[in-house]
């Protein structure tokens, strides 16, 4: 049997930044856009051309591969034409390959919110989408309210929707965006939609968390016909959030009531990346992951000791939906953890590190990612550091230097007009076939003094390390209290584009940024030497 395509949205980028607490940089951006491109999504919603400088520079350039790159706006204002819409002008201009529309599809909305009539908002959808269609973009509809509207008059929401569509929209999208229709209602109105003549191929859905229904009500939509669906890694979104992605994907993907009548664009082998892809978002967020998340919690896979466990060493199935490798996750409950042992095995394979089931290094390996994660660390988002920490222990990496000490020193003073001055100086002692260097640096605060001061005189390495740049650096305090444990996550690029992440622990922060920051130089000595760095080159 032929199975229907459904297509992924991904709107982490423009929704999800509508969560409290989220701001994300261009550089943050730049970032998630290459984790969902290198993950497979059909399309990356980037954000508000023209509504913020952020989004303007990110849409600067296109940021996706294979991905449709999305930029989202209004359509265009009612009395005035398209040509002489400047917002429309930003999103026409915008180096993406699709524009979404957001239009008002609930009368009440368009009489209030835009002030004009019915027929101009329609006006309004047409012109817009033929205007993008025109520069040769995808055009893609979010009928803003749109089951409230229908709800309210289903005539004129039906009307929006099928401007939309015959105006040329490749999709058009249905928005719950109070978040309070039920799933029952949703298969209705969607229902009500395809009858109404736009087909399911056309037709996507949009749904927000306020009841905790936005996964059932997506999955209420795909089964009435959507062929769409749009949502946030790990639920972001104003309010309670929106669709979970990641959940959606596990579901579509796993479950035979879906796996068997659709496909997406996740094969089986981008599956087992889920867990990662969604605790790399939220070490990016610096957030710890959600531990009773579906299919990708820390626990969805761990059972106590008792009848549970019993049941579970005799037959996995007995308590675990779907294996916990088919999204990347493991079995936390059995001394001897097959299923963790083939993650590593696979992790390890992906990185161009070969090592047999059998092999005692590989347990040792296994024993030490164990013990440190138990102590703070967190190497979902922290790809670089992992690798260096297996080869290690697998084999061996050169010893391109050593550190024979450091000194960070933060002295508040007051500067000849009295103003208060916090001046921070780093001095490191780095080793390098046996000579001594010696490097002193001021920065903006200790961690930057360090940073420098590290990289200052590397000797014959210097020319190598030009090029690296510290793009983000990330605090977590793991316990409370002053003599709180405290991990650090450090993000590095090159001149190649390439991203990577190191991470460091201890009781002293510059002691923990400093582990994250040798971790990266000395992956970046790795990565020119092609001895590391294959998934993020890939």
């Amino acid at each position: 049997m032929t199975r229907e395509r459904i297509y992924l949205f991904d709107t982490t980028l423009r929704d999800g930044q509508q969560t409290p607490g989220i701001d994300f940089s261009v550089e943050d951006k730049i970032a998630i856009s290459q984790m969902l491109d290198e993950f497979g999504f059909d399309y990356v919603e980037g954000g508000y051309p023209g509504a913020n400088p952020t989004d303007t520079a990110f849409f600067s350039a296109r940021r996706t591969a294979k991905a449709q790159f999305v930029a989202f706006g209004m359509t265009k204002r009612a009395g005035i034409s398209a040509s002489n819409d400047p917002g429309l002008n930003v999103l026409l201009q915008a180096k993406s390959d699709a524009v979404c529309f957001v239009a008002k599809s609930w009368d009440y909305h368009v009489r209030v919110a835009l002030g004009c009539t019915n027929e101009e908002n329609l006006q309004s959808i047409r012109d817009s989408v033929e205007a993008a269609r025109a520069t040769d973009k995808e055009a893609l509809v979010d009928c803003e309210h749109f089951f409230d509207g229908y709800k309210a008059n289903p005539d004129y929401a039906l009307a929006c929707a099928r401007a939309a569509y015959d105006a040329g929209a490749r999709w058009i999208v249905l928005c719950d965006t109070n978040g309070g229709t039920q799933p029952n209602e949703v298969r209705e109105i969607v229902s009500a939609v395809i009858a109404s003549g736009i087909p399911g191929s056309s037709l996507g859905i949009h749904a927000h968390d306020d009841t905790g229904q936005a996964v059932a009500n997506s999955l209420a939509a795909i089964e009435a016909g959507c062929r769409q669906v749009q949502g946030t890694l790990n639920g972001i979104g104003e309010r309670c959030g929106n669709a979970n992605l990641v959940t959606l994907i596990g579901t579509l993907c796993l479950k035979e009531a879906y796996a068997s009548r659709f496909e997406t664009a996740i094969d089986p082998e981008r599956l087992t990346g889920l867990t990662r892809l969604s605790h790399a978002f939220d070490e990016l967020l610096n957030r710890s992951p959600n531990h009773q998340a579906p299919y990708v919690g820390a626990s969805a896979f761990a059972t106590k000791a008792g009848i549970h466990a019993s049941a579970l060493l005799k037959d996995p199935r007995t308590y675990e939906h779907v294996t916990p490798e088919s999204v990347g996750n493991f079995r936390k409950v059995m001394v001897s953890d097959q299923g963790g042992k083939s993650n590593f095995i696979n992790a390890l394979k992906r990185r161009g590190i070969a090592v047999a089931k059998d092999d005692s290094k590989l347990d040792l390996l296994i024993s030490i990612v164990k013990e440190r994660e138990s102590t703070g660390y967190a190497y979902e988002g922290a790809d670089a550091s992992f690798e260096l920490l297996a080869r290690r222990t697998l084999g061996t990496i050169p010893e391109f230097f050593t550190v024979d000490g450091f000194r960070v020193m933060v002295e508040r003073r007051f500067d000849s007009l009295g103003r208060v001055k916090i001046v921070s100086e780093a001095v490191v002692r780095l080793v390098i076939d046996g000579a001594q260097h010696m490097s002193v640096a001021e920065g903006d605060g200790p961690v930057n003094a360090l940073d420098l001061a590290l990289r200052k005189d590397f000797g014959k390495y210097q020319n190598e390390i030009d090029d690296l740049v510290l793009a983000d650096f990330k605090v977590r305090i793991l316990n409370g209290g002053t003599e709180a444990i405290t991990r650090v996550l450090i993000e590095s690029t090159d001149g190649t584009g390439v991203r990577w992440w190191t991470v460091g622990v201890s009781e002293n922060i510059i002691d923990a940024s400093f582990q994250a920051l040798m971790d990266s130089v000395i992956y970046k000595l790795m990565k020119n030497r092609e001895l590391a760095g294959k998934i993020a080159a890939e």
